[in-house]
C-alpha cells in the first residue's frame, strides 16, 4: 500500500490553496494542518456493536496508517453528539466534519433521498444495490451536494425494514388499522402507515424501547440488525417479516470542510470509507440469516406476509400517487427502471 508523505501532502496543500487564491478565512485551517494533520469527527446514530460502526472503526484506522496519521477521525456512536438532527444542523453548518445519516432521516432536508424507502417497491438487494450504486443513487447524490453536503459513492446497508408488536402479528393490512406504532420521524412512513389505518407515532430511535416498555407505542419496525441491537424483544412479542421497505446510510462530510482537504487525501478516505460500505453490506446479509433463529429463542415469535396484498392495499389508498407527485416524474421513472411499476 502506497503510504502518503505527511509533510509532503501538508506543504502541497497549503501551497495549492495559496496558489489558488482561497480567501485568507482558510488561513487557520492551513496552520492547524501543518502543526497537526486533519482531525474529524465522526458521527452515528447506532449502537456501538452494529456492523456500520464496526467496519467504520476498521476504516478509520486504515486511513490513519495510509496517511501516517495525518487524518485522525474520531467516532462517536449512538447519538453521542446528539439527535440526528442535531447532528445534521452540526454538519451543514461544519462544527461536525463526518456523520451518516439513514436516507430516510435526510430526507426532512432533501425529500429524494427517501425515495428507496417507498413501501412495498424494492423487494430484493438485487433491486436495491442496482439502483443505489446506479442512476438512483447518482441522483441523489447531485442532490444531497445541492445542500453543500458531500456524499460518498456507497451507500451502507441499513437492511429490510420488519415490524414488531407486543399485542398480536400483523398478517394483513386490515391488521395494522388501529396500531400505535413507533416510527422515525420520516414523513413517508408515517404516510405509509396512516395509508394503512394504523396510528404512528414518531419517535427518536434513541427513545423507541422507552416507548414500548411504556406503552406509549404497541409496535415497532426496524431491521433485525436493529431489532437485536436494540434489545426490541425484551418489549415485544411478535415479528412479522414484512420487508415493507428498505433504507440505507448516507456517508456525508460537510461540504466546506471537505472542500479543504487536499484531493490526496480526499481519495484514501473515499477508497476506505468506501470499501468498508462493501463489507458492511455483506455483513448484514449474513448477520440477518443467523438473527431470526437468535431472536427466536430471545422469544421473539415470527411470521411471513404476503407480500403482494400490503401492495396491493396501498396503491388502492392513493399512496403511490401521492407519492409519484411528491417525488416527481424524474425521480419516479428511476425507481421504476429497477423496482418495476409500483403504481
Amino acid at each position: 500500500m502506497t503510504k502518503v508523505d505527511r509533510r509532503a501532502f501538508l506543504k502541497a496543500s497549503a501551497g495549492a490553496i495559496a496558489a489558488a487564491g482561497v480567501t485568507a478565512g482558510l488561513a487557520p485551517r492551513i496552520a492547524h494542518a501543518q502543526a497537526g494533520g486533519f482531525k474529524f469527527k465522526l458521527g452515528t446514530d447506532l449502537p456501538v456493536a452494529h456492523p456500520v460502526n464496526v467496519r467504520l472503526r476498521e476504516a478509520i484506522e486504515a486511513i490513519s496508517a495510509e496517511t501516517n496519521g495525518a487524518v485522525t477521525i474520531t467516532l462517536f456512536p449512538n447519538n453521542q453528539l446528539g439527535s440526528d438532527s442535531d447532528m445534521m444542523s452540526q454538519i451543514r453548518s461544519g462544527a461536525l466534519e463526518l456523520a451518516t445519516f439513514p436516507g430516510t432521516v435526510l430526507s426532512t432536508l432533501i425529500p429524494s433521498t427517501s425515495v428507496t424507502g417507498l413501501g412495498f417497491a424494492f423487494t430484493s438487494y438485487d433491486k436495491v444495490w442496482a439502483a443505489m450504486d446506479g442512476d438512483v443513487g447518482n441522483y441523489i447524490r447531485r442532490n444531497i451536494e445541492k445542500v453543500n453536503l458531500h456524499a460518498f459513492d456507497k451507500v451502507w446497508d441499513n437492511g429490510f425494514r420488519q415490524i414488531t408488536t407486543g399485542t398480536r402479528p400483523i398478517e394483513t393490512p386490515d391488521d395494522l388499522r388501529n396500531l400505535k406504532i413507533r416510527v422515525p420521524v420520516v414523513p413517508l412512513w408515517v404516510s405509509m402507515f396512516t395509508a394503512f389505518g394504523a396510528s404512528p407515532v414518531s419517535i427518536p430511535l434513541s427513545d423507541a424501547y422507552s416507548s414500548l416498555q411504556t406503552r406509549i407505542a404497541d409496535a415497532q419496525e426496524n431491521p433485525l440488525v436493529l431489532i437485536d441491537f436494540a434489545k426490541f424483544y425484551e418489549v415485544q412479542k411478535y415479528c412479522s417479516l414484512t420487508n415493507h421497505a428498505w433504507d440505507g446510510f448516507w456517508m456525508l462530510a460537510s461540504g466546506r470542510i471537505w472542500r479543504g482537504v487536499p484531493s490526496e487525501i480526499q481519495q484514501v478516505m473515499a477508497k476506505h470509507l468506501n470499501a468498508a460500505a462493501l463489507k458492511e453490506r455483506d455483513d448484514v446479509v449474513k448477520a440477518t440469516v443467523d438473527l431470526q433463529k437468535g431472536l427466536e429463542a430471545k422469544g421473539l415469535v415470527f411470521n411471513k406476509v404476503d407480500v403482494d396484498a400490503f401492495q396491493k392495499a396501498l396503491r388502492a389508498t392513493g399512496f403511490y400517487g401521492q407519492w409519484k407527485e411528491k417525488f416527481g416524474a424524474e425521480a419516479w421513472a428511476l425507481v421504476q427502471n429497477y423496482a418495476g411499476d409500483i403504481g
